[in-house]
């Protein structure tokens, strides 16, 4: 009788326990068939409202235009093809789950860029990855997101109190900064041509000259990594790498998957190195200036030293007399570093490019530089810049080319209406090709061609406002685009007066004068690199 007992008692308890797990497996059966249904309907739904806007040839109608996007010459070549296809715009589908409209005219653009901040939207969910690749360098531990990441009163508030940081008498001061970090980069071309090397690759070269530019500027940083290694410049240099990386593995844009990869824990360990050094300066800086304010209450006054962007951030109060926190500074302090860098970086070598390939243009370029300079201290270039017209031309023109960065996105809290009758609906993604616009023919003649003339004052009157965006446009244009310029005005001047550029070779090709392929990632590269020749003007002074 025990016996049976026992039997039945094991038999009652596991129909029981497969009456558990019959019930839960059909009640995530259900959930699972709920959330498809409320995918697919929502999918529906947006199609319908996208159906105003021409839509290119899909694999599916659920899979959309998946893996359609590509970063590489053949991807912007891609989006050559939509632009004389579309004109304007179309509707773009990443599976069910991105709804996108694809922008690529100023009258499109413009109503777009030029809606008020506070109903632009820049945060997408952290899975959407390959559109937002830099939203991983704000973990969400932190309070707060910098303003690039913030949205509604919150970017409003945050931008007030950035705005002075990148007020043209500020930017006066850094100008001797760029001088100085230029003068190192020509320094190591020269010994490089004396060592009889003259075919350089660029963006490694100045990558780190605006590295070294950005950390004496954000935090009076002499990190002297232009000459050896920096941990914080080798963290941040790494960070870009891994982004990149993890962008071209579909599984990785899992958080969950991703840390637990080799290269997941090599981002956190770089990531934290560079947490760790702002937050260190954030302090320090801080307490400084308490002190200083101590001081200049008491019977001394404190020496003044020129601010640096830390300074200005950590002083900068708003209406009710608040300032940010230390974490929102260190987050604003990372985002002009990690935004700042690569983005000057890409200009400055697609500029010097350019001139290289346009002797005529660079030769030109180089008289107006050195009329300016004639009497003065020919290692400094002073802030009066914009008497180099034609040169700025031509920056503006490799801009317009070449812009280091090829797309911005922006979702809206409402409905936004477009020419032609078309309606972009509250929370699809708009995708504004600045590539787009900058080559599209029915706003540049020839687009594809170099012409610094398109800039000259006689002939932009025809222009549309929004034909020419490489800082994007509107309240949430780029806060730093005078910084960039100034810093590019300097470099390229420099440049100009002291080495004359021709075309150079990739060594990987054995010789070989293939043309230059575009890359986009983060910014616009090259593949394999961008090689020069530089020829020092003054020999004597080299030998």
């Amino acid at each position: 009788m025990p016996l049976l007992q026992v039997v039945l008692s094991q038999v009652l308890s596991w129909r029981c326990l497969c009456q558990v797990l019959f019930v839960v497996g059909t009640g995530l059966a259900a959930v699972v068939a709920a959330w498809t249904a409320r995918l697919l309907v929502r999918h529906a739904w947006f199609m319908h409202r996208l159906s105003c806007f021409s839509k290119p040839p899909a694999n599916s109608w659920i899979l959309g235009h998946l893996g359609q996007m590509r970063s590489t010459e053949e991807g912007l070549l891609d989006v050559d093809e939509l632009v004389q296809t579309y004109k304007h715009s179309c509707s773009w589908f990443l599976g069910p789950f991105y709804h996108l409209v694809r922008l690529f005219h100023p009258d499109y653009v413009k109503p777009l860029l030029m809606a008020p901040g506070t109903m632009t939207a820049h945060h997408f969910p952290s899975a959407d990855f390959n559109l937002h690749p830099r939203l991983h360098l704000y973990p969400p531990n932190i309070p707060g997101h910098s303003l690039l990441l913030s949205n509604g009163e919150e970017w409003s508030r945050k931008r007030r109190l950035l705005t002075p940081a990148f007020h043209f008498d500020i930017l006066k001061n850094y100008v001797a900064i760029f001088n100085t970090s230029t003068d190192t980069m020509h320094e190591k071309w020269r010994r490089l041509v004396a060592e009889g090397t003259t075919n350089i690759e660029m963006f490694d070269q100045v990558i780190l000259m605006t590295l070294d530019s950005l950390l004496k500027c954000a935090f009076s940083y002499n990190s002297n990594c232009q000459q050896s290694t920096s941990e914080y410049v080798s963290a941040i240099v790494e960070l870009s790498d891994l982004i990149i990386d993890r962008r071209q593995r579909i599984l990785h844009h899992c958080d969950w998957i991703y840390w637990k990869t080799e290269q997941g824990k090599r981002f956190k360990k770089a990531l934290s190195i560079v947490h760790r050094f702002t937050r260190e300066v954030v302090q320090k800086r801080r307490a400084l200036i308490s002190q200083q304010g101590a001081t200049e209450t008491g019977s001394t006054i404190a020496p003044q030293r020129k601010k640096d962007f830390v300074d200005i951030i950590l002083l900068s109060k708003d209406e009710d007399g608040q300032g940010l926190t230390d974490e929102e500074i260190q987050a604003e302090a990372n985002t002009f570093m990690f935004a700042g860098h690569d983005t000057t970086a890409s200009a400055i070598c697609w500029t010097l490019y350019n001139l290289a390939r346009h002797d005529h243009y660079q030769e030109k370029c180089r008289q107006e530089v050195m009329e300016l300079m004639q009497g003065r201290d020919e290692h400094k270039v002073e802030e009066d810049l914009s008497s180099l017209p034609f040169t700025t031309m031509c920056i503006r023109e490799s801009l317009r080319l070449h812009a280091p960065v090829q797309a911005v996105t922006r979702r809206y809290t409402q409905d936004m209406a477009l020419p032609g009758g078309c309606t972009v609906p509250t929370g699809a993604i708009c995708l504004v090709s600045i590539y787009g616009t900058h080559h599209n023919p029915d706003v540049w003649t020839n687009p594809h061609d170099f012409d610094p003339l398109r800039f000259d004052p006689t002939n932009k009157e025809g222009l549309a406002s929004h034909a020419f965006i490489p800082f994007s446009s509107g309240p949430r244009n780029c806060i730093g685009q005078k910084f960039a310029l100034a810093e590019l005005r300097v470099v390229v001047a420099l440049t100009l007066l002291r080495f004359r550029l021709s075309p150079g070779v990739n060594p990987e090709l054995g010789g070989s004068v293939r043309g230059v392929r575009r890359l986009p990632q983060l910014v616009l590269r090259a593949e394999g690199g961008l090689w020069l020749q530089v020829e020092p003007l003054n020999q004597q002074e080299d030998t």
